[in-house]
């Protein structure tokens, strides 16, 4: 498999690419804003829930940082599996 310099899929084998390029580009975007604006919701409402002392929601507002977090990860997962698919395809 070819290394690229940019972290953006290979769009060149594919019919279409235009359209692809801005569709996969868009909910990347979407999943990337939504992941950092959970996260921060989550961070404020978990240290106004500990210094309140309401353990309860501590433990949900924690359990949404790591899921913002796992978002995340697997939205920078999916440009990366979009590139081996691409590459994949172009050798099938």
């Amino acid at each position: 498999m070819a290394t690229q310099a940019a972290a953006r899929p290979d769009f060149g084998a594919v019919a279409a690419a235009s359209e692809l390029e801005r569709v996969i580009g868009a909910l990347l975007t979407i999943a990337l804003v939504t992941a950092v604006a959970l996260l921060i919701v989550c961070a404020i409402t978990w240290a106004i829930a500990v210094s309140a002392g309401s353990w309860h929601t501590v433990a949900r507002a924690r359990a949404g940082v790591l899921v913002a977090i796992g978002g995340a990860a697997l939205t920078g997962g999916a440009l990366a599996w979009t590139n081996w698919l691409l590459d994949t395809g172009t050798s099938i």
